[in-house]
């Protein structure tokens, strides 16, 4: 009788769990993933494909920039885009928090001149724009949000949109570039602005990722539960709640442009284009009623593009 002749795989000694140790997940190791340089990416290439790809409102608004402007912007917004995963993509808290320590470290690289990330390097051209104490903000409103997912009341949630939507609104002013002081208070304003247009608009995606940015006792105050907010439910109450939301939006951004100086409107276009198209957004969205809790609402390519297109017309 013929003898069954096994491979060195089939003899190899079990290891936990059944498996032969050739497969033993403890000495498995992901294959090395290549770098950006061996696979022919640039750094600028990185930030575009992550920050501002086409129809995207940022996209349309940055369309007509100089080359230089368009690359540090989309840097900026790329980088921007980086700090949202870590809140947004982590589940674990302690991973997410060394990711933040990370980029914590990266940022001290950035400005010691040894940038290991490629958003980091396409940022390298542009510091003299970046206050490091500025984007140091911005990882501290990232921070902010892995402490806490809700608001106690308007002081905090103002702090918060203060260190994450003010600060950015700076940061893209000193970018764009500009000759009037007042320019840094006026986008500062515009960033707020746009921060509780972001919390309107993502109220529903916040909520399945367990955050609710709009504060405790204003929920109490319109009488909505966060369960209500949690649990996708719709109601009138809930509408008088966003509508309120969309007025102190509204207000900032009316408070913003009269004081952006005449001077430096047109530097500052492609930032007020991209303010007019979230803004005509927030406008579709409270013609909807609201209806943010389960679905996205968004504009057409084609009219982000008619409204960027006019806003730089208007301030040229």
């Amino acid at each position: 009788m013929r003898r069954k002749v096994r491979s060195k795989r089939q003899r190899a000694p079990e290891g936990a769990g059944g498996f032969s140790r050739c497969y033993n997940p403890r000495l498995w190791r992901r294959p090395r993933r290549p770098t950006f340089k061996e696979i022919g990416v640039t750094p600028d290439q990185y930030c575009q494909d992550k920050a501002a790809q086409s129809g995207s409102s940022f996209y349309y608004s940055s369309l007509l920039l100089p080359s230089d402007r368009r690359n540090a912007l989309t840097a900026l917004q790329a980088w921007r885009q980086e700090l949202d995963a870590i809140v947004n993509e982590n589940h674990d808290a302690g991973v997410a928090h060394q990711r933040l320590d990370w980029w914590r470290a990266e940022l001290r690289r950035l400005y010691d001149g040894g940038a290991a990330h490629p958003v980091s390097q396409a940022l390298q051209p542009h510091l003299d724009a970046l206050p490091q104490a500025e984007m140091a903000e911005m990882l501290a409103a990232t921070e902010m949000d892995l402490a806490q997912s809700r608001y106690l009341d308007e002081i905090g949630l103002v702090r918060y949109c203060q260190a994450s939507g003010g600060t950015f609104g700076k940061l893209t002013a000193r970018v764009l570039g500009h000759t009037d002081p007042r320019t840094l208070d006026a986008a500062e304003q515009l960033g707020l602005s746009l921060q509780r247009v972001r919390i309107v608009k993502d109220v529903g995606g916040d909520a399945r990722h367990g955050r609710i940015y709009i504060p405790v006792d204003t929920l109490q105050r319109f009488e909505v539960p966060a369960a209500d907010i949690l649990q996708s439910r719709h109601s009138d109450r809930f509408v008088a709640l966003m509508r309120e939301q969309a007025t102190k939006a509204r207000t900032l951004y009316g408070e913003a442009l009269a004081a952006l100086p005449r001077a430096d409107r047109r530097s500052q276009r492609a930032q007020l284009a991209f303010a007019a198209i979230q803004h005509a957004l927030l406008d579709e969205i409270e013609a909807s009623d609201f209806q943010v809790l389960n679905q996205r609402i968004d504009l057409t390519p084609m009219r982000k593009l008619w409204i960027a297109w006019k806003t730089w017309l208007k301030n040229g």
